[in-house]
């Protein structure tokens, strides 16, 4: 039990898993305040273009069904919000990550060219073990 205790922790507690539980933690926060937006000043103004409320932006059919373009409109400018602000969210996380970061050196070669065969072999090698020369590098 404590062995699974212990996996759960560093499960837990790893980076990735603790970053995305920040992000739905602030995303859900920040969309009350992309509705409060929309709602209380996109939608006004889009009322502005259908005439006394958003709903004017509506088309009422024989049927009863109704094509409601202003909570559509609404939704699209909503989402367009959280978008652009999510996408500058993980960019400015990104730099972040990248800042603690030094940069990373090439690893060391570990194979080299023969110079009479050109087969790729091992770094140490003295005899080539395809064309069987003997290597003085």
């Amino acid at each position: 039990m404590k062995k699974i205790i212990a996996e759960f922790k560093e499960f837990a507690l790893r980076g990735n898993v603790m970053d995305l539980a920040v992000g739905v933690i602030i995303g859900g926060a920040f969309q009350s305040i992309v509705t409060a937006l929309t709602d209380n000043l996109i939608a006004p103004l889009l009322s502005l273009i259908g005439g006394g409320e958003v709903k004017g932006l509506a088309i009422t059919f024989a049927n009863g069904s109704v094509l409601d373009f202003g909570a559509f409109i609404s939704a699209v400018i909503h989402f367009l919000i959280m978008a652009v602000v999510l996408f500058a969210l993980v960019k400015v996380m990104n730099s972040l990550t990248r800042l603690g970061k030094g940069k990373e050196e090439p690893a060391a070669p570990t194979t080299k060219k023969c110079p009479y065969c050109q087969s790729e072999i091992d770094i140490a090698a003295t005899k080539c073990p395809h064309c069987t020369s003997d290597l003085s590098e």
